[in-house]
């Protein structure tokens, strides 16, 4: 998904759609009058994530023309290809590899990857996909059956990571950006934590709250790495509990890689002085505006990924740094160009169309300098050169 905020008028929603959001609302209207208020991580994560009423959660179409947001698979195949071929070298260097993919989608990546392989001859012996929307699970497993019923015996949806030690890849493409965040604001330089209010007439407010211990320390960690400390009333989130997602995801990987694919900045850009309120984001009918507190189960809320934190992170679970790079200088080492080379047999609409989507997928205006490729290796004796290539982990 592309972050450009839209300042156009926003189609309303359908009568079926109002309902879906008063349900959710009444819901998160309940658990707010329990306590007073709730930290903002926790309405993002039920306006996301709330069984049968999240956006995540529901059936509202999500992804491509008619959804929300296009993400790089739903573009084309080409951005899973070059991903599969990346892979590739890990992938044969172990009989038993797995392939786990977090946050599924629509299934367009599992389709052109697994595709990719199998013409390769290099197919992982399993396909996992950790997807918590039981409602796109069976969107992926559709996709699949039409497209590659052969290979549906190598393919899983495993409610959790793997508990046992591992071998091959875990990809996760637009996957942190949408992990519920901490927002907060500072006073007397000292972090508030940002919670979710009702105002008398019912409508979702935001008020500052004292912040816990565990927020405090992330910010004041956060801090140590800027040149100036946060100013008076800088508003923005933080993912405190990074680390455990991450040793949760990654902790059984015994050898192999572990890829991350996301908008974002190294910790010192993201919190530049001008950003200061923060870089949350949503999506509703490809339009993106700031106000989380709009329609939830609707619309998409995301913060951009500070990958310092990432960085960070992998090293909390024992996960080397193998590389660092933007979307587009990965997509050329990996080989974008010659699969478009490689396209004779194509209509000149055909090929107009590849080209523009190698536009969407490395230009700096669009995807190829927003989204950032991270790459972390564990048991690997060579990290293939896509993932190293042009390293900018300095940055960091």
């Amino acid at each position: 998904m592309l972050p450009h905020l839209d300042t156009s008028p926003f189609p309303a929603p359908s009568a079926d759609e109002q309902a879906h959001s008063a349900e959710l609302g009444a819901r998160i209207r309940d658990e707010i009058r329990q306590h007073g208020s709730i930290p903002f991580w926790r309405f993002m994560e039920l306006a996301l994530y709330a069984p049968g009423l999240g956006y995540y959660s529901a059936g509202k179409t999500k992804f491509g023309a008619a959804g929300d947001f296009i993400t790089a698979p739903e573009l084309g195949s080409l951005f899973a290809r070059c991903v599969a071929r990346a892979c590739a070298p890990v992938l044969r260097a172990s009989g038993d590899a797995e392939f786990i993919e977090v946050g599924g989608g629509s299934g367009a990546f599992a389709v052109a990857a697994l595709a990719e392989w199998e013409q390769l001859g290099c197919l992982p012996q399993r396909y996992r996909i950790l997807d918590r929307s039981a409602e796109l699970r069976d969107r992926q497993r559709a996709a699949l059956a039409a497209k590659l019923p052969h290979l549906l015996e190598r393919i899983d949806w495993p409610d959790t990571p793997p508990e046992t030690p591992w071998r091959g890849v875990l990809f996760a493409n637009e996957v942190i950006d949408a992990l519920p965040v901490h927002r907060f604001v500072m006073r007397e330089r000292e972090p508030r934590e940002v919670h979710v209010a009702l105002a008398d007439d019912g409508r979702f407010i935001e008020v500052e709250r004292e912040a816990d211990a565990m927020l405090i320390a992330a910010v004041a960690a956060l801090q140590r790495d800027l040149e100036e400390p946060l100013a008076e009333g800088y508003r923005s989130e933080v993912l405190p509990q990074l680390p455990w997602w991450i040793d949760a995801v990654c902790g059984r990987l015994e050898a192999g890689l572990a890829v991350f694919v996301d908008y974002g900045y190294p910790r010192r850009e993201y919190y530049l002085p001008q950003r200061d309120d923060g870089t949350l984001i949503c999506h509703y009918h490809h339009r993106a505006h700031g106000d989380a507190l709009r329609w939830p189960g609707l619309q998409d809320i995301t913060s951009f990924v500070d990958f310092t934190a990432l960085a960070l992170a992998g090293t909390h679970a024992r996960l080397p740094l193998a590389g660092f790079n933007s979307q587009a200088a990965f997509l050329l080492a990996a080989g974008i160009l010659d699969l478009v080379e490689q396209a004779l047999d194509l209509s000149e609409i055909e090929r107009y169309r590849l080209a523009q989507e190698v536009k969407r997928l490395t230009l700096p205006g669009e995807m190829g300098e927003r989204f950032k490729l991270m790459c972390f290796a564990r048991g690997v004796d060579r990290v293939p050169e896509p993932f190293t290539r042009h390293d900018q982990s300095r940055r960091l």
